[in-house]
C-alpha cells in the first residue's frame, strides 16, 4: 500500500514539473525586431550606376557610385560593379540599424529603358539582409521641353 502511494505521489510531482515547464515556455513573449526603414535611390544610366541610401526624413546615410568601386570607366554600368556598389552602400545603414528599404529606381530622362545595373543592385541589397518593402520606378518623362542634344539629324555613330 505504501509503495502504491509513493508511486502516485511521484507521478503527481512529475506531472507538476511538466506543467511548470509548459507555463515557463508560455510566459516568454516573442520579441520581434523593430523594423527601421530607409530609402534607396538607384540611378542607372548606360554609363554609370549610383546608389544613394537615406533615412525616411531624407538625411544621407551613404552614397556610392560605380566610379568609386572600379578604375575602368567602361565597367561603371556593369551589373557586377552595380552589385559591389550596392554592397558597399549598404554597410553604413546596416550599422545604424536600418533593416528595411523602399527602393526607387531611376533612369536617364527620356531613355527607353533603365540601365543594366539596376536589377543587380536591388538583388544585392536584398542579399545583404535588407527587407525590400517596395520597388518603384521614378524615371522622369520628357514632355516636349528643351531640345535634346545631337543636332538636327541626331547623333551619328
Amino acid at each position: 500500500m505504501a509503495d502504491e502511494e509513493k508511486a502516485k505521489i511521484e507521478e503527481v510531482k512529475a506531472e507538476e514539473k511538466v506543467e511548470a515547464k509548459a507555463e515557463e515556455k508560455k510566459e516568454e513573449p516573442r520579441v520581434e525586431k523593430e523594423e527601421r526603414a530607409g530609402i534607396a535611390y538607384i540611378y542607372c544610366t548606360p554609363n554609370n550606376t549610383m546608389v544613394h541610401i537615406t533615412d525616411l526624413s531624407g538625411n544621407t546615410l551613404s552614397r556610392i557610385t560605380g566610379g568609386m568601386v572600379t578604375k575602368h570607366s567602361r565597367l561603371k554600368a556593369d551589373p557586377t560593379i552595380a552589385m559591389f556598389v550596392a554592397k558597399k552602400a549598404a554597410e553604413r545603414p546596416k550599422d545604424l540599424g536600418i533593416n528595411a528599404l523602399y527602393v526607387r529606381i531611376r533612369a536617364k530622362t527620356g531613355s527607353e529603358s533603365i540601365g543594366p545595373g539596376s536589377h543587380a543592385a536591388v538583388k544585392s541589397l536584398e542579399k545583404t539582409g535588407f527587407k525590400i518593402i517596395s520597388v518603384l520606378e521614378t524615371t522622369r518623362v520628357a514632355r516636349g521641353g528643351p531640345k535634346r542634344k545631337g543636332g538636327k539629324r541626331g547623333r551619328r555613330v
